[in-house]
């Protein structure tokens, strides 16, 4: 879930998870961490989800950091979030390059726009699972007609 974790003299445990962002590439969309795994670790207040980013540039032989966002998940907005189909589902950077904050957002109200964001996602899942069973059910009969 992280890179690194600590806990702070106040007993507020903080998982890290670091991402890179070379700022010349055309793509990039990362996962951050799995819906359901989050869930359960904001089920105690004391937990925090942070995201460090870091945008970079390479100049020949040199690093150049451009940008540095240090933020609990709930401050990351909807607007540059999606949700990937891997187990559960897997919170994702829809881009990159595209990074919308809102600071001081409440965990709360971001919870809960989890949940209608994945009231939204399941149904298309079960559709397109429901393709893919009748997809697979004319390959076995393809498949069961054939001579060994």
């Amino acid at each position: 879930m992280a890179d690194l974790a600590f806990k702070d003299k106040d007993g507020f445990y903080y998982v890290v998870d670091v991402k890179t962002h070379r700022l010349d590439t055309a793509f990039n969309m990362p996962n951050l961490t799995s819906v359901e795994r989050l869930a359960r670790f904001y089920e105690d207040d004391a937990n925090y989800f942070i995201i460090l980013k870091v945008d970079y540039e390479v100049t020949k032989t040199k690093i150049v950091i451009k940008k540095v966002h240090f933020v609990p998940i709930e401050f990351l907005s909807w607007e540059c979030l999606t949700i990937g189909a891997l187990g559960w589902g897997q919170i994702q950077i829809a881009n990159s390059n595209r990074v919308e904050l809102i600071p001081q957002n409440s965990r709360k109200k971001w919870m809960i726009q989890l949940c209608n964001t994945l009231f939204e996602f399941y149904p298309n899942e079960i559709i397109k699972i429901n393709e893919r069973i009748i997809y697979f059910k004319k390959v076995k009969a393809f498949w069961k007609k054939k001579v060994e």
